[in-house]
């Protein structure tokens, strides 16, 4: 059903567009260590001769892993530039050419106007804007398409055999911003596609010894699109949004959410895959204070311990949640998994916990 965002019609996320040095290989590592299942194709066996691309799917979780065909490719440049990372959070939107319209009267820059892409199938049509750094929002209307994805695209079997789901949608979006410009694209999403705040922490509440941030979540009015956007704080020491500037060599997309409905066995499996989280200690499992906080919880205490998975509780509820590291050489692209059970938030009380993990990765890394 479309929500209206203020007259900002919009349906949820379309898709996430990762642009890497090898489609094959992604491809493959998202099928054996996130259980995706590859469904479509596009390359120069069908006239894409520039991009080789591959689309995931988990539940309602589509991602699109793109490398560039040749040398000298646009593609190719940026995949040079930033390494593997994300180019596009696609939107799904009932009007494409509304959805550019408003965003173009509200000021945002356009990349792509509207468009009609036909095959045997139907018809989408899709335009583009700028969001910050290099990042993108394609708006894809597909009501009148009933292909495998888009046009210019095949249905492709499976890499490797599917395994049981891991997760079935995306739950959250993070960008890093430079210093001094969250607050400039917090207001791009409010006047641009009228999302409103949802929550904001800064100070004490997302710092350590060492180092800081800042972060805003924008959203729109059904909560199904939710943009968090961080900026670095000055702090002791480099913080892990100061790493990310440096190493994807600009503002991008820091880790992308997928929720799950059974953590422990997407974690377990995903692990034995050779997906490697993030290391919580035992002490935060020990401390008294986050026993009293939390309260009866659906996975008793030491089994999340045994998996390193976090666990907060606000006023709706509470939720679980683990980190993975980077999933490529560079220190930037990550991923979150969550199981929530009422709760809206974003785990607050795990920050510092989480953010002495990466620092402790980041030392490691000499980029602390």
């Amino acid at each position: 059903m479309t929500v209206l965002t203020d007259d900002f019609p919009l349906d949820g996320i379309d898709a996430i567009h990762f642009a890497v040095g090898n489609a094959l290989q992604a491809a493959h590592f998202y099928s054996t260590a996130f259980g995706m299942r590859v469904t479509a194709y596009r390359g120069p066996e069908n006239g894409s001769r520039d991009v080789v691309s591959y689309v995931l799917e988990s539940g309602s979780v589509r991602f699109v892993v793109s490398a560039p065909g040749h040398a000298g490719t646009a593609l190719g440049e940026q995949v040079a530039r930033h390494g593997d990372g994300v180019t596009d959070i696609a939107l799904r939107v009932p009007d494409a050419r509304l959805a550019y319209e408003l965003a173009m009267s509200r000021g945002a820059q356009g990349l792509s106007a509207p468009e009609i892409l036909e095959d045997e199938t139907g018809k989408v049509v899709v335009s583009a804007i700028a969001t910050y750094g290099e990042t993108r929002h394609t708006f894809v209307e597909r009501s009148a398409y009933s292909g495998v994805y888009l046009p210019g695209y095949v249905e492709h079997p499976p890499l490797v055999a599917p395994t049981e789901r891991h997760f079935q949608a995306i739950d959250h979006v993070v960008g890093n911003v430079e210093l001094g410009r969250m607050d400039e694209w917090v207001d791009f999403y409010h006047r641009v596609m009228g999302f409103t705040n949802m929550a904001e922490f800064i100070g004490d509440d997302i710092a350590t010894n060492y180092s800081a941030l800042m972060s805003k979540v924008v959203a729109d009015g059904s909560r199904k699109v939710k943009f968090p956007l961080n900026e670095p704080a000055p702090a002791r020491k480099r913080s892990q949004i100061d790493e990310y500037l440096q190493f994807y060599d600009g503002p991008g997309v820091q880790h992308v959410a997928l929720s799950t409905g059974d953590i422990v066995r997407a974690v377990d499996a995903m692990r034995a895959a050779g997906v490697e989280f993030l290391d919580t200690p035992d002490s935060y499992y020990s401390d008294p204070e986050l026993r009293a906080r939390i309260g009866e919880v659906r996975v008793p205490v030491e089994h999340l311990q045994q998996r390193r998975i976090l666990v907060d509780r606000d006023e709706d509820g509470y939720l679980l949640q683990i980190f993975t590291k980077p999933v490529q050489d560079r220190p930037t692209v990550f991923f979150e998994l969550i199981e929530r059970h009422g709760s809206l938030g974003f785990g607050k009380g795990n920050f510092k916990a989480l953010f002495e993990a990466i620092e402790r990765d980041q030392a490691q890394r000499g980029n602390l």
